[in-house]
């Protein structure tokens, strides 16, 4: 793709009306191309880096399964000594059950005020060229 010195204005002035809406038409065209691929590859990036800490949270994950299991039988066998087993395992399962509860509340609630992804870096560029574009109807209106 070869890149494109800017126009004079004087040299555009000279132009017939369909050729300046022709190039008109190509640089818009080239414009939304190129922010259609900022927004791909903003996306693309944000994704993989998700999918990485997606990763690591599930390892965590079930390490700490791990451990919580090793706990929860430390716990039974310390409750044992002065309770039935049966009812040492009751206990510790209403209370893991009490804390999936609340952690399983907060985690929706919080998961609900999460925004979408949203491509930043490709809203600000558009907001750019539109007042770019603005400014530039302006200053021929004169």
């Amino acid at each position: 793709m070869t890149t494109q010195q800017p126009y004079d204005n004087d040299d555009l002035r000279e132009r017939p009306l369909g050729e300046l809406l022709r190039m008109l038409s190509q640089e818009t065209t080239r414009l939304v191309k190129q922010e259609l691929d900022l927004a791909k590859a903003e996306v693309q990036q944000k994704g993989k880096q998700a999918g990485v800490g997606a990763g690591f949270l599930g390892g965590a994950g079930v390490a700490g399964l791990l451990a919580l299991g090793a706990l929860t039988a430390c716990l039974i066998l310390l409750l044992d000594l002065v309770m039935p087993a049966w009812l040492a395992a009751l206990i510790l399962a209403v209370v893991w059950a009490i804390v999936a509860a609340v952690l399983g509340l907060r985690g929706r609630d919080r998961v609900a005020q999460a925004a979408p992804p949203v491509p930043e870096q490709t809203v600000e560029t558009l907001k750019e060229d539109a007042q770019w574009a603005k400014t530039r109807m302006r200053s021929d209106e004169r």
